[in-house]
């Protein structure tokens, strides 16, 4: 069956009437199922909620995607990490969290330093990085 096929029939009028919880709650039931290292979460899970998945609107299928993402996250931080990018990751080791929060004093103290350099903070940060990795190899 096609997804256009099921777009002609919501449009029509014969939607399924599924909230975004429940659909949060199936996706939820899914993703620990998974096989580890499974690639493409979102379109695996959205595969493996078969009807479903294919008559609920895009809309409806993303907005649960990001709120079970997040729950996923926090219900199994064994299996899976939300990356600074709000992208769910396998916890495997592979991905590590970035500390994204600079104090209001350093971001000062950056901008200054960009603007005496004439440059922005990330081509000030760029440089730094390189310095840095060129002194300790």
């Amino acid at each position: 069956m096609s997804r256009g096929l099921f777009a002609d029939m919501r449009r029509a009028g014969f939607g399924i009437g599924v909230s975004k919880t429940k659909l949060v709650n199936a996706m939820l039931e899914i993703l620990p199922q998974l096989p580890d290292g499974t690639s493409r979460l979102k379109d695996t899970v959205v595969a493996h909620l078969g009807t479903l998945g294919q008559m609920a609107p895009t809309r409806d299928l993303n907005a649960a995607w990001n709120e079970a993402k997040k729950k996923a996250a926090k219900q199994y931080p064994d299996k899976f990490i939300l990356d600074g990018r709000n992208v769910l990751h396998w916890n495997d080791g592979s991905v590590a969290v970035l500390d994204k929060n600079v104090s209001a004093a350093n971001f000062k103290k950056l901008n200054e330093l960009a603007k005496i350099e004439g440059s922005t903070v990330n081509q000030l940060l760029s440089k730094m990085i390189k310095l840095y990795r060129k002194e300790n190899p």
